[in-house]
C-alpha cells in the first residue's frame, strides 16, 4: 500500500507539472498565430471535409503528415498545395505536426486531471483497479496506435509507390510527347525547307524566263513579242502569207558560145502553211504550199563566126558584141518544210516546181562589126557586105517565144526573222535561193549558129537574122535566183486541244 501511495503521489505531482506546462504552452500558442511555409510538415484537421476544388478527402488523408509544396495560385490565392496528394486546402484546415502533439498532451493532461479527481473520490482498491484498467487501456491504445501507424506506413509506402509509378508513366508519356513533337517539328521544318526551295527555284525560273523574254524583246526591237506570246498558238495554227521577193536571176545555159550574164527577177508569192506545236518545244514545225507568179530576165554576150552554103554560094558571117536578153514569165509551186523558233527566227526548205509560161527574147548586134562575105565558086569571086550578099542592118527579132515549154524542179531555201504585230499577225524579212536540179528542156532545132541568112533573089536582097541562142544551140537549160523576201503573215490559231496546256 505504501508503494501504491507513493506512485499515486508521484503521478499527481507529474500531472500537476504537466498541467502547468500545458497551460503555459497554450498561452504561448495563443500569442503566436500559426503561418504555413513551403516545406513545413502539417496534418489536415478532421473538421476539413472538402478540398478547395470541392472533392472530399480520403479517410487516410487526416492521419498522414503532408509537406507544403506551394502557397497560393491565381485560382486559389489563399490556398495551400500539399505535395503527396497534390490538392489545394484552406490554410485554416492545417495544423503543424508539433501543434498536434501539443493537443495530444493537453488531452492527456485533462484526462489525468479527471483521473486524479476520480482517484481522490474512490477508495484505494478502486484506484488500484482503475490504475490497472487504465494501464490496460493504455496498452490497448498503444497497440492500436502502433497498428494504425503500421497501417499508415504501409498505406504511405503503397501511395508513394503508386505516385512514383504514375510519375514515371507521366515522365515516359512526356518524353514520348516531346519526341513526337520534335519529330513533327523536324518534319514541318523539312517541309518548310522543301517548299522554300521550290518557291526559290520557281522564283529564279520566273526571273530567268522574264530576263530571257526581256532580252529577246530587246533583240527583236520595237515589235517585241513572239507569235506564241501574242496568241494562243500552242496547239497548231495556220497562216496565209502574201510575199514579194526579188534579186539576181539567170538561165544556166549549157552552150559553147557566148558568156551568159546574170539578170534579175521579181516574184509575188501566195502561200498557205500549217504548223504543229508541242509544250516545252521552242520550235514549231510547219508545211508550206502555195503559188508564185514572177518575171525574170538574163543576158548573153557573144562573138560568132558562122560559115554555110546556100544556092551554091559559100557565105561567111562574122559578128562581134552580140547581146541577147532572155525574158521569162513563170509559175512556181512550192512544197517546203518550215521551222519557226520562239525567238522569231525561221527556216524554210524543200522542193519547188517552176514552169516558164512565156519566154520572149531580143538581140542586138553591132552593125559596124557584123560582116557578110560570099564566095561564088562559079566565078571565083568573093563579095563582102554587098547587096548581092546581103548586109546586116540591125533587125531585132523581139517578142518571139525563144524557149520551149519545160518544167524545172528546184531546191529552195529561205531563212530570216519575223516580228509579231499588235494585231497578232507577223511581218517577216529574209533571204532566199532557188537552184534548178532538174528540167525537161530539150533543144530540137539544128545547131547552125546564131545567124539565119535568106539568100537573095532577083526581086530581093539577102536578109540576115540573128537567132535566139537557147533556141539555136543550147542543149541544157537550168535556172538560179537569189535575193531578199518580204512577207506579211495572217495568223489563224486553232482552239487548244488540251485544257491544261501551257502556252509560251
Amino acid at each position: 500500500m505504501k508503494t501504491i501511495k507513493s506512485i499515486l503521489i508521484a503521478t499527481t505531482l507529474i500531472c500537476a507539472s504537466l498541467v502547468s506546462t500545458l497551460s503555459a504552452q497554450e498561452a504561448q500558442a495563443q500569442k503566436h498565430e500559426f503561418k504555413v511555409a513551403v516545406g513545413d510538415s502539417v496534418m489536415i484537421k478532421r473538421e476539413c471535409t472538402k478540398y478547395l476544388t470541392g472533392e472530399t478527402p480520403s479517410v487516410w488523408v487526416w492521419d498522414k503528415v503532408h509537406v507544403v509544396r506551394q502557397l497560393g495560385t491565381k485560382r486559389f490565392p489563399d490556398g495551400v498545395l500539399l505535395m503527396n496528394i497534390y490538392s489545394w486546402v484552406c490554410e485554416d484546415c492545417l495544423i503543424p505536426v508539433n501543434e498536434h502533439a501539443q493537443e495530444e498532451a493537453d488531452k492527456a493532461a485533462t484526462e489525468q486531471a479527471a483521473d486524479r479527481e476520480k482517484y481522490e473520490a474512490q477508495s484505494q482498491t478502486e484506484r488500484e483497479a482503475e490504475a490497472e484498467k487504465a494501464e490496460a487501456e493504455r496498452r490497448a491504445r498503444k497497440a492500436a496506435a502502433d497498428k494504425a501507424a503500421a497501417e499508415q506506413a504501409a498505406a504511405e509506402k503503397a501511395e508513394a509507390e503508386r505516385v512514383a509509378a504514375e510519375q514515371a508513366e507521366a515522365e515516359k508519356a512526356a518524353a514520348a510527347a516531346v519526341a513526337a513533337k520534335a519529330a513533327a517539328d523536324q518534319a514541318a521544318a523539312e517541309e518548310a525547307a522543301r517548299k522554300a526551295a521550290e518557291e526559290e527555284a520557281a522564283r529564279k525560273a520566273a526571273e530567268e524566263q522574264a530576263a530571257a523574254e526581256e532580252a529577246a524583246k530587246a533583240a527583236r526591237g520595237p515589235q517585241g513579242d513572239s507569235i506564241h506570246s501574242k496568241q494562243d498558238f500552242r496547239h497548231h495554227y495556220d497562216r496565209f502569207t502574201i510575199g514579194v521577193r526579188g534579186g539576181a536571176a539567170s538561165l544556166m545555159h549549157n552552150a559553147e558560145k557566148g558568156n551568159w550574164t546574170c539578170g534579175g527577177n521579181a516574184v509575188l508569192d501566195l502561200q498557205y502553211a500549217h504548223y504543229w506545236t508541242k509544250d516545252g518545244r521552242p520550235v514549231d514545225l510547219g508545211l508550206i504550199v502555195g503559188l508564185g507568179i514572177g518575171y525574170m530576165q538574163s543576158g548573153l554576150a557573144a562573138n560568132d563566126s558562122t560559115a554555110f552554103t546556100k544556092a551554091n554560094v559559100d557565105y561567111t558571117v562574122i559578128a562581134k558584141n552580140i547581146k541577147e536578153t532572155d525574158h521569162q514569165i513563170q509559175l512556181e509551186v512550192p512544197l517546203m518544210f518550215s521551222l519557226i523558233h520562239q525567238s522569231g527566227l525561221f527556216f524554210n526548205v524543200g522542193p519547188k516546181f517552176m514552169i516558164p509560161v512565156y519566154t520572149p527574147f531580143n538581140q542586138t548586134a553591132n552593125q559596124d562589126e557584123t560582116h557578110i562575105s560570099a564566095y561564088f565558086p562559079e566565078y571565083g569571086v568573093t563579095v563582102v557586105d554587098n547587096e548581092v550578099t546581103g548586109k546586116y542592118t540591125g533587125q531585132q527579132p523581139t517578142g518571139q517565144n525563144g524557149i520551149q515549154f519545160n518544167v524545172n524542179v528546184m531546191l529552195t531555201a529561205e531563212i530570216g526573222y519575223e516580228w509579231i504585230l499588235k494585231s497578232g499577225n507577223s511581218l517577216g524579212l529574209g533571204a532566199y535561193a532557188n537552184y534548178s536540179v532538174f528540167n525537161t528542156f530539150k533543144n530540137t532545132t539544128s545547131s547552125e549558129g546564131l545567124f539565119n541568112l535568106t539568100a537573095p533573089t532577083d526581086d530581093s536582097k539577102a536578109i540576115l537574122d540573128v537567132q535566139s541562142a537557147t533556141k539555136t544551140y543550147a542543149n541544157k537549160l537550168g535556172y538560179f535566183d537569189a535575193g531578199i523576201k518580204l512577207a506579211y503573215h495572217f495568223n489563224f490559231p486553232k482552239k487548244r486541244q488540251f485544257k491544261d496546256s501551257k502556252l509560251f
